[in-house]
């Protein structure tokens, strides 16, 4: 039986055991998951390894590149740009960062980045990963792009690019590059062991990610001018890159945030909790508010499912995601499998973070059955 660390509410044993199966049957290889509700840590377990040969265990400090829920912390940084009045989500993005107006985009709005709806949702080709590594020439491309869609007039994506896009308004706003914007204003007052990339002397606690089985999809076979095809060849990665010094250097506010269940869930946490945690207060109520803005609630152009959107979110929808209740929640997850969800009417985050991705589009088998156990025990 593996060994579960941590501490948890006798209500949440389903989630314990849930976590200890698939430790024992292979599917996990390292996680943790914590659930917070209202500042109450009831679930703050992890167990399992950081390494394929099962010889490094995973340990209350080791942390693990999150993929995209490093979205969720890119777009609590504009929130908070937002609620102190610097940044106006329905101002065109031109507003704030001149260049992006060009070809075609004098339109496109905040919103839009928020919303994944700019149609800039990857660089055109040739486009390579070290390309998003340059911060300027990244940018500069994408400034210098015309959409591939009519912005605003639907969402796809921004799976690579996100961070870029959001974190060049943080820039231009804050003076700061995104990843220091973070360091400083989020993780560093909240205390919370989250970053984006990872500094090269926590690269000895960080569990290498293990690549999912491959995506259900040709890209081969697909029509190469579509906003799905263009996305994710520009530029197309493969999973391992994320156990790479490049990938650990770069800021990429879409996708190499590093942490774990703790630390995501303590930042996202001001979420679910109205803004402040332990006296530290980053958002208003009004602000959280306007997350619940819907923006889409139709087939994702780039992920080819029907998803609902606010701003800087994910929605409910039942029949897509559906452990999570039709209620007032909002989340996001990442690529294999990670998931970070905050419940406002119950003031409660559940946070897990591994290293074996999963398959799947939105989410994971894993994640699926541990969120459903979470939310049996609390409204059971």
């Amino acid at each position: 039986m593996a060994d579960i660390h941590g501490r948890w509410d006798g209500r949440f044993e389903g989630v314990r055991a849930a976590l200890a199966r698939n430790l024992d049957s292979g599917e996990e290889l390292g996680a943790s998951l914590v659930l917070d509700i209202d500042g109450d840590i009831v679930i703050d377990i992890w167990g399992g390894f950081c390494d394929q040969d099962r010889t490094v265990p995973w340990t209350e400090r080791t942390i693990t590149n999150v993929w995209s829920t490093t979205k969720t912390v890119t777009s609590l940084a504009a929130l908070m740009l937002v609620d102190r009045g610097q940044l106006e989500l329905d101002a065109p993005v031109a507003r704030y960062w001149p260049e992006f107006g060009a070809a075609g985009k004098q339109d496109v709005l905040v919103r839009h980045f928020m919303s994944h709806s700019s149609g800039v949702s990857g660089l055109d080709q040739p486009a390579v990963i070290e390309d998003l590594y340059d911060w300027e020439k990244a940018t500069s491309r994408m400034a210098a792009q015309a959409p591939w869609w009519e912005p605003g007039g639907a969402q796809g994506y921004h799976a690579l690019n996100y961070g870029h896009l959001v974190g060049e308004l943080v820039r231009r706003i804050s003076g700061k590059p995104l990843k220091q914007f973070v360091a400083e204003e989020i993780a560093g007052p909240l205390g919370a062991d989250f970053q984006i990339g990872a500094q090269r002397a926590d690269w000895e606690r960080i569990a290498p990610v293990v690549p999912p089985p491959p995506l259900p999809f040709d890209l081969a076979a697909m029509d190469p001018a579509s906003p799905a095809v263009r996305t994710l060849t520009g530029p197309f990665i493969e999973a391992d890159v994320a156990n790479t010094p490049g990938w650990r250097h770069a800021d990429l506010g879409a996708v190499n945030g590093h942490g774990n269940a703790r630390s995501v869930a303590r930042v996202m946490s001001v979420v679910a909790r109205g803004g402040e945690v332990d006296g530290v207060r980053l958002l208003s109520q009004k602000t959280i508010d306007l997350i619940f803005r819907d923006q889409f609630d139709e087939v994702d152009l780039v992920l080819g499912v029907p998803l609902r959107r606010g701003i800087g979110y994910g929605l409910p929808r039942p029949d897509v995601v559906p452990w999570i209740p039709d209620e007032r929640i909002c989340f996001w997850g990442g690529w294999g499998g990670s998931v970070i969800a905050m419940d406002t009417g119950r003031r409660m985050t559940f946070s897990y973070m591994m290293n074996k991705m999963g398959a799947g589009i939105i989410g994971s088998d894993r994640c699926t059955e541990y969120g459903q156990a979470v939310y049996d025990a609390v409204t059971g």
